[in-house]
């Protein structure tokens, strides 16, 4: 999700696409499509086939990646949401952001 200043929606994109195991996520492109939308705040959310809603290691770090690449532009991540089979994570409410 892209967001304003206000947290108002300005966009849902989906931007990379995976396998069962994995996908590839490019920070790159975020901060691209991020800017061209105006955005001031970003969500992001992905599922886990495998059900299971815990992060990854893979998925911890491109968080930081994206956080850290973002910052930059003065674009915050409120959120990176996991979901799973009947359950969901929130790297917020964790306190991992």
């Amino acid at each position: 999700l892209f967001l304003d200043s206000q947290h108002r929606v300005l966009s849902c994109d989906d931007l990379f696409f995976g396998t069962l195991d994995g996908a590839a996520v490019y920070p790159r492109e975020v901060a691209v499509r991020a800017l061209q939308r105006g955005a001031a705040a970003v969500i992001f959310a992905h599922n886990h086939p495998s059900g299971v809603a815990e992060p990854s290691a893979a998925d911890r770090r491109i968080t930081e990646r994206l956080c850290a690449a973002l910052s930059l532009l003065d674009i915050r991540v409120l959120d990176h949401i996991i979901i799973g089979r009947g359950q969901s994570y929130s790297f917020a409410e964790s306190g991992l952001l």
